[in-house]
């Protein structure tokens, strides 16, 4: 089963910048799909970005769409989000997850809860 690491998130000031990292370990990202999530206590889990490994088709959440940039990399088996412009809506845990069968775009819409899953990062956008 492949784990998953994310690192990056932090405290952005509105209209700021950070990346997001979610490394892979245990096993080839080659054929997941890969989505970043989030998910603040008490409120329902939410797709942002999702990413077919094999063909690099994304999908993004409307809220983020021209603001976020989902990438992979594959050589370093890992899978990237780029957030621009940051609101402060944009505060949250994200967490990136992987799966075989899921397609890109349902895990976007319907945020399963994936088995493969890192622990989260805290994304904090305040002045």
């Amino acid at each position: 089963q492949v784990q998953l690491v994310e690192s990056g998130g932090g405290l952005a000031q509105p209209g700021g910048s950070l990346r997001l990292s979610c490394a892979a370990s245990g096993d080839t990202l080659e054929y997941y799909n890969i989505g970043w999530f989030r998910q603040a206590p008490g409120k329902e889990r939410e797709g942002v970005a999702c990413i077919s490994m094999s063909d690099g088709n994304p999908y993004y959440k409307d809220s983020v769409k021209g603001r976020f940039t989902i990438a992979r990399d594959s050589a370093k088996n890992t899978v990237y989000l780029q957030m621009n412009n940051l609101e402060p809506e944009d505060t949250d845990v994200y967490y990136c997850a992987a799966d075989l069968f899921v397609p890109v775009a349902t895990m976007c819409i319907r945020a399963p809860d994936i088995e493969s899953r890192g622990q989260g990062t805290q994304v904090t956008v305040s002045s």
